[in-house]
């Protein structure tokens, strides 16, 4: 009897990882053996810094928010305190966001927690 082979999965699988390669230098988006090996990592990377992105946004609005408040008179650190005296839950996101796209609101924010 004859070996079997399982030939159509086989390249089925080839195929998809060296899909993902696409675009990669070289022999990292040919050979099936580097190419492998090359994705895995990028795959890695990919995951570590899905979770780096959210530390280093967080950072970028803090900084937005304490520029804008700056602007105004006060700091972040008495910002935040501010807002949290008065319960106002209004998250860094939006806050930046308001910093960036609508100071006039941002200012009435500010003025808010102030008083």
């Amino acid at each position: 009897m004859p070996r079997s082979q399982n030939k159509v999965a086989s390249h089925r699988r080839r195929k998809k990882l060296l899909q993902r390669a696409k675009g990669y230098w070289g022999a990292r988006s040919k050979v099936h053996s580097i190419a492998k090996h090359h994705v895995d990592k990028a795959l890695t990377h990919a995951y570590k810094h899905r979770r780096t992105k959210k530390r280093e946004f967080r950072g970028l609005w803090v900084a937005r928010i304490n520029a804008a408040a700056r602007a105004h008179g006060t700091t972040y650190s008495k910002l935040i305190a501010g807002l949290d005296k008065k319960s106002i839950a209004i998250n860094r996101k939006v806050l930046a966001d308001l910093a960036v796209h609508h100071p006039q609101a941002f200012a009435e924010v500010v003025k808010f927690v102030a008083a």
